[in-house]
């Protein structure tokens, strides 16, 4: 049920260690909270001297999510912060090893696009998202233009390491005359598996780029090049089968590395996810004897170099031009699937060996950096993620920081000393900081003062809680208090569990429709965040203690938790309510019908059976390891884990919302638990989120709606006033 959390951080000037008076400032609103601004993308230049800045907000009369770059730079004045673009639809910077362009992804339509849509009603919230093309734009100012065209997206983009070449990757181009004749055959018609076609991996040279973009500024695009997807001067180096993602180039430019996917982008096969490597003097010795369009058999074939099964991420080269460092969002490397933590691993281009490093480390590798002398990490252990260093596989990690809290986002350079990165802690909020070097990560100033208004409000405070499970583990968790209630006595409570399961809560601020613990502190909840098992941070044994006990045993954890808060007085049994989303929500579905003591239950797109929910998940490996096999190889598990065949013991007010089109968790799943509650007599309301996936990531309207609504549900039957 994993959902692909978005960095959206709130950071704080470390070091001071006295909070401002509380009755000084006012409280979050609804409206301030998701005003918040989140960082995508942290990029420092070649030289340290300048760091793109992705940013994302919402656009409320565009009813859009703007994804817009900023550019900082060091000058006389101690440093400066631009705007560098500006049409909302802008991603994924990456510096010319030069230093002298940043090329990014961005979705807006030309200015030809536009013209063509404006005598039609799409029926679209926003006219000008167009499709995923790179974009040019100088650090010294002026336009950002196309380089690529056509109606494929590009999925990925690497520069060369001399700056002169750009490598990119989309679904394999078609001619204006193959799109014709497939829309007579087919019409409308969805050929499912049977239409998906791979990707190409193109060379387009920089200078090439540039000359045409001066030219096509001039006059209009030729009948010739409307008539493919190819662009102009874009040369094919390699083909797969697959989609190519995380496209890398090793430090001396002899090599690309790259990773597949299934081109439906669903996690069902093991081999579909795997890394690859392509000898670029290989594909440069046949670009000269190639006519752009001409027979593409001599193509290189890329050199596979993991047969595992796991999903690999994450690419980055080592520095000797050898190693491919990566990271697992799901699966072993070492043997049969397991789902395990994201750690760091390294392979051998040459003998495809794979090597994990600091493999005694508990917790998750969440983010890292390759300098000139060493990996920085971002990596978590129980509730808090610090930043440390290795230089070598088999070292421990090295503790770096001094600051309590969470490091995100990580970017170094190998010419410069100098780390930027995110930094967030409970009810603290701040930004993206810069250091001079990791021996100065105390004395890192902020660079960014997007989220400042929170530094002005009465923010909620917290801290870990711990617990004993019924086998006697120590279970883990965070408390986070009404603002002027910390420690407080006999509160009412929420339990929100977060998704994944494979994710954890801590010491960071959130804000964002996910995660929206300070909120419902700030509306008078104690809110308990349970690291039930399953969760990282605490050991790989202690994540997969859920299998095959998907459910039963997390519910456990989290009711003894409960129970714990009760007992020590601290939450009052009298006004207990439960909620999450994703996996979270799975949880929520299945604790309302394990007990009757929570007085209101806010869900979304969380399952209450399995068989659907594997047909249809887009990551249905980890379905079936969760219970123990495909639904006909364990069907008693599949029944006896399921909140639908238990449904009848519900009596908990319930609130569900789910995206209309979520290809993670169906929205029929949400369907069955309204329909079966409605059967039962007990208050229930569905929302659904039209154009939705998983994560409400279309309309920022759709996420303040959501808790909205979970706010007034908790008031309704959890028996708390508004702003108590």
């Amino acid at each position: 049920m994993r959902i692909q959390r978005a960095v959206f951080v709130v950071v704080v000037i470390v070091g001071c260690a006295v909070f401002a008076s509380a009755d000084s400032k006012p409280k979050l609103t609804l409206d301030e909270f998701f005003n918040s601004v989140s960082f995508s993308a942290i990029e420092l230049s070649p030289d340290g001297n300048s760091v793109v800045i992705g940013t994302e907000r919402a656009d409320w009369d565009q009813q859009i999510f703007r994804s817009d770059l900023w550019l900082y730079r060091d000058d006389a004045k101690g440093g400066s912060l631009i705007q560098l673009t500006q049409s909302g639809h802008d991603s994924n910077p990456k510096w010319s090893p030069d230093g002298r362009w940043i090329a990014f992804l961005s979705e807006r339509k030309t200015t030809a696009e536009k013209a063509s849509d404006s005598d039609s009603d799409s029926g679209t919230k926003d006219k000008d998202e167009g499709v995923s093309q790179i974009y040019l734009i100088s650090p010294a100012g002026g336009e950002a233009f196309a380089v690529t065209q056509g109606e494929e997206e590009v999925h990925t983009f690497s520069w060369s390491a001399d700056s002169h070449t750009l490598y990119f990757a989309t679904r394999n181009p078609w001619t204006k005359a193959q799109k014709d004749d497939y829309k007579k055959e087919w019409k409308d018609v969805l050929q499912y598996r049977t239409a998906e076609r791979g990707d190409t991996i193109f060379a387009l040279d920089l200078a090439t780029a540039i000359a045409r973009h001066a030219v096509q500024a001039a006059k209009e695009e030729s009948e010739s090049e409307k008539e493919s997807d190819l662009t102009p001067g874009a040369r094919a180096i390699a083909k797969s089968p697959l989609r190519v993602e995380d496209l890398v180039t090793s430090p001396d430019g002899s090599k690309l590395a790259f990773v597949t996917s299934a081109v439906n982008q669903r996690q069902e096969k093991y081999e579909d996810i795997e890394i690859y490597s392509l000898d670029l003097s290989v594909a440069r010795a046949l670009l000269p004897a190639k006519a752009e369009g001409s027979s593409e058999a001599a193509l290189p074939e890329p050199h596979r170099l993991t047969h595992n099964q796991a999903a690999e991420g994450k690419l980055h080269w080592a520095n000797d031009n050898r190693h491919v460092f990566f990271s697992v969002e799901v699966g072993d490397v070492a043997g049969p699937y397991r789902d395990l933590q994201p750690h760091l691993y390294w392979v051998d281009s040459e003998s495809n060996t794979i090597e994990q490093w600091s493999k005694d480390f508990i917790g998750p590798v969440e983010h890292y950096a390759v300098t000139a002398e060493n990996i920085l990490t971002s990596a978590r252990r129980g509730t808090e993620v610090q930043m440390y260093s290795v230089t070598k596989p088999a070292e421990s990690l090295h503790h770096l920081s001094n600051w309590p809290g969470t490091y995100e986002g990580i970017s170094a350079s190998a010419h410069s000393p100098r780390v930027a990165f995110v930094y967030t802690s409970l009810g603290k909020p701040a930004e993206v900081y810069l250091a001079d070097s990791t021996a100065k990560l105390d004395q890192a100033r902020a660079i960014t003062s997007f989220n400042k208004l929170f530094t002005e409000r009465d923010l909620p405070q917290g801290e870990p809680y711990q617990w004993k499970a019924d086998d006697g583990t120590t279970v883990e968790g965070m408390l986070i208090y009404p603002p002027g209630k910390f420690e407080a006595k006999h509160l009412p409570m929420l339990t929100l569990i977060h998704g994944g399961p494979a994710d954890a809560d801590g010491n960071h601020f959130e804000a964002d429709w996910y995660q929206w613990a300070a909120l419902a502190a700030t509306n008078g909840w104690l809110v308990f965040e349970p690291n039930y098992r399953g969760s990282t941070g605490y050991g790989d044994k202690f994540l997969t203690q859920i299998v095959p006990v998907i459910v039963s045993r997390p519910g456990k954890d989290i009711l003894e938790g409960v129970d714990v808060l009760v007992k020590d007085g601290i939450a009052d049994p009298d006004h207990l309510t439960i909620g999450g989303y994703s996996y979270g929500g799975y949880m929520t579905n299945w604790l309302i019908t394990q007990t009757t003591r929570f007085k209101a239950a806010v869900t979304g797109a969380g399952a209450v059976e399995h068989i659907g929910n594997w047909g249809n998940d887009d990551t249905t490996m980890d379905d079936a390891y969760f219970l123990g096999g495909r639904p006909w190889e364990a069907p008693q598990r599949y029944h006896d884990e399921a909140a639908i065949f238990q449904i009848d013991k519900v009596r908990t007010p319930t609130h569900m919302v789910a995206g209309a089109d979520d290809i993670r968790v169906a929205v029929m799943e949400d369907y069955l638990l309204e329909h079966a509650l409605y059967s039962l007599g007990i208050p229930n309301a569905l929302l659904i989120f039209p154009g939705e996936g998983h994560s409400l990531a279309k309309n920022p309207w759709h996420g303040k709606i959501k808790v909205r609504e979970e706010l007034k549900w908790l008031q309704k039957y959890g028996g708390v006033a508004a702003g108590n």
